[in-house]
């Protein structure tokens, strides 16, 4: 029996939301205390609407710099099919249609909020959809990351009113097919809810949402690959003593030392200054390192936390103040900066993660050269270490920031964006790329364990070189090591 997600006033973590979605037979369901706020939203505006001489961008005027062009009220339903027409100029890749499905719910919660003034039967009709199975199909390129995700959420849009595409039953098709096969009426759009549509950051914070979630479990899975390495290059244990970070007192890098000792209780591989009284930085600087990637996700759960709960539409409409106010709520400065701030955290996760692929086929302290028994003849895991240094150098030019770019639009009137949505796109291919590096020194280290001892390892290393060596049997003489790295992927991506 599919899960039931009640839409209502109420506080949302990210990964209460994801998790969710996780159900592709999810259901949702409007409270029926917040449909009311929704009505008495609605009633508000249509009564300020009524008033004589009454003016409010974007619901009786034309939109950006036609800001000042008033419309008639016989032409205001006009006004708002043709701005989602206008604006559905996306381009570039698709995106993902579980992402276009978590954009759709974000965007019901949103308009949820009854901060809005749209119609409930709108939010009915959008529930209607989700719950039949239909996502929009919406593509990459378009946002400037202010007045809204515009180009990305008019082809939302597109889909309730019948047009455009959209996919189903796993499939993309026309939208129009798609309603008349299921009987199903296109929506109307009447005064406002264009423009609520399209307002609000929900395709960018989708984005930085799913990067969040992924930041934290590739922390999660980090240290353990981390801890695994250092017992393969046979490390001390001084630098994770906590008098370390206690007089350093930055928080990640105290949870992360202390996780690594948690990590390594058991093993007979490191703690005797065998090879080198201090190990090279990779491996003595995990907690400073890793403890400030695990910070700056803290940092950024918290500002994505809170856009998912916010209201990011223009105008705002308040029945309860008695105000209608014309702001800047759709601008997504907040996501953009951080986009930025996480790509970095998790790019320096993958730098130092193939700093430790590097030393552990170097050929020192006991290991044979790019492990492999065979050196010369074989070449091991010599062009892993390439592959992990090209995905790490696409991450550095990856993470150039896109908030610090600004493009004037709309003839002056919108003279400073965000330009958040190419950040946050940018960021998931950061987080694969994350993946991709820690499934090599995943192999690397199962490798340098096998001539090690992997008997002698702690635990928690035991049990997942288990789990890895299940799929993929140890390297005695060269094979295709491409499929090796997408099955170690799609182990550490499963790992709880």
């Amino acid at each position: 029996m599919p899960a039931l997600f009640i839409v209502k006033d109420t506080p949302y973590s990210i990964a209460q939301i994801i998790k969710s979605l996780e159900d592709k037979e999810l259901k949702i369901q409007l409270d029926g205390q917040q449909a009311k706020k929704i009505k008495a939203n609605r009633n508000y505006l249509e009564q300020k609407m009524s008033q004589k001489d009454a003016v409010f961008y974007g619901i009786n005027t034309g939109f950006g710099s036609l800001c000042n062009i008033k419309i008639s009220t016989d032409e205001l339903s006009t006004l708002q099919f043709n701005l989602v027409r206008s604006h559905a100029c996306g381009t570039g890749a698709l995106v993902d249609p579980s992402l276009c499905r978590l954009i759709f719910l974000l965007k019901i919660i949103n308009l949820s909020k009854a901060y809005s003034g749209v119609r409930k039967e709108l939010i009915d009709h959008m529930i209607l959809l989700f719950n039949m199975g239909l996502v929009p199909v919406i593509y990459e390129q378009g946002s400037l990351g202010a007045s809204g995700d515009l180009a990305p959420l008019a082809h939302l849009s597109l889909m309730l009113i019948g047009e455009g595409k959209c996919y189903y039953n796993g499939r993309m098709q026309d939208t129009a097919k798609v309603f008349k096969a299921l009987q199903i009426q296109p929506t109307t759009l009447a005064s406002k809810e264009g423009l609520a549509l399209l307002n609000g950051t929900q395709f960018t914070l989708a984005h930085a949402m799913m990067g969040v979630y992924q930041a934290q479990r590739a922390m999660k899975y980090g240290n353990r690959l981390a801890v695994m390495s250092l017992e393969a290059f046979g490390c001390s244990v001084d630098p994770f003593h906590p008098m370390v970070g206690r007089i350093r007192n930055h928080q990640g890098q105290i949870k992360v030392a202390n996780e690594i000792l948690t990590l390594l209780k058991g093993s007979k591989l490191t703690g005797n200054k065998k090879y080198s009284v201090q190990d090279p930085y990779s491996f003595r600087c995990i907690p400073q390192v890793h403890g400030a990637s695990f910070s700056a996700i803290e940092h950024v759960s918290a500002i994505v936390e809170n856009e998912l709960n916010a209201i990011t539409d223009n105008p705002n409409v308040s029945h309860e103040e008695d105000l209608i106010l014309s702001a800047g709520n759709f601008h997504a400065q907040n996501l953009g900066l951080v986009v930025d701030y996480l790509s970095i955290a998790l790019a320096e996760l993958a730098n130092i993660a193939e700093r430790r692929v590097f030393q552990l086929i170097h050929g020192e302290r006991g290991l044979p050269p790019y492990l492999t028994a065979d050196a010369g003849l074989s070449s091991g895991f010599m062009i892993a270490q390439y592959t992990a240094a090209s995905v790490v150098s696409q991450n550095k030019q990856l993470c150039t920031p896109s908030s610090v770019d600004s493009i004037v639009s709309s003839r002056g009137q919108e003279d400073h964006v965000s330009m958040a949505a190419n950040g946050a796109t940018r960021l998931l291919k950061v987080c694969e790329n994350v993946n991709t590096v820690y499934a090599i020194e995943a192999l690397v280290a199962c490798q340098a364990l096998d001539f090690r001892g992997a008997e002698n390892a702690g635990r928690k290393s035991r049990e997942l070189y288990s789990v890895i060596r299940k799929s993929v049997p140890r390297l005695d003489k060269d094979r295709v090591l491409h499929d090796d790295i997408f099955k170690v992927k799609a182990i550490l991506k499963a790992l709880n």
